[in-house]
């Protein structure tokens, strides 16, 4: 198949496509006489594998180390669950911090009484230092 049906196939970009190519996720397609790039089944399974990874949020770095993983049936999965396990880790850091950002912007968002902008506390909010505005003055 060419590179558009395999973008089709896997709801891929076809510039996306290529990255991959570039960067050693994906082999590098065979190519027709003409120069136009073509790829087998495997591909597509492997760019949906990617592609899977990457929506989970898996760095490029984990997805190639996920890969790796998959390339040799025959090793242990505890170090995709190690890989798994340091993601998940990093998706609770995030939560967390977008939990407070949550909190700060609903404080601020209730502050706000209408009417000028010079009397306005999300203006005023914004304004001051960011360790003024943990200390919790307002």
């Amino acid at each position: 198949m060419l590179i558009g049906s395999l973008a089709k196939a896997t709801g891929t970009k076809i510039n996306t496509i290529r990255f991959y190519e570039d960067i050693g996720l994906m082999p590098e397609a065979e190519r027709t006489p003409s120069g136009q790039r073509t790829y087998i089944d495997q591909d597509v399974e492997r760019l949906t594998f990617i592609r899977s990874a990457r929506k989970l949020g898996f760095s490029i770095s984990e997805a190639r180390s996920l890969l790796k993983l998959k390339d040799a049936p025959s090793e242990r999965c505890q170090e995709a669950m190690n890989i798994a396990a340091r993601h998940l880790r990093g998706v609770d850091e995030r939560l967390a911090q977008l939990t407070a950002l949550r909190g700060e912007l609903l404080d601020i968002t209730l502050s706000c009484k209408g009417g000028a902008v010079s009397d306005c506390k999300i203006i005023d909010s914004l304004s001051r230092s960011s360790q003024e505005h943990h200390a919790g003055s307002c």
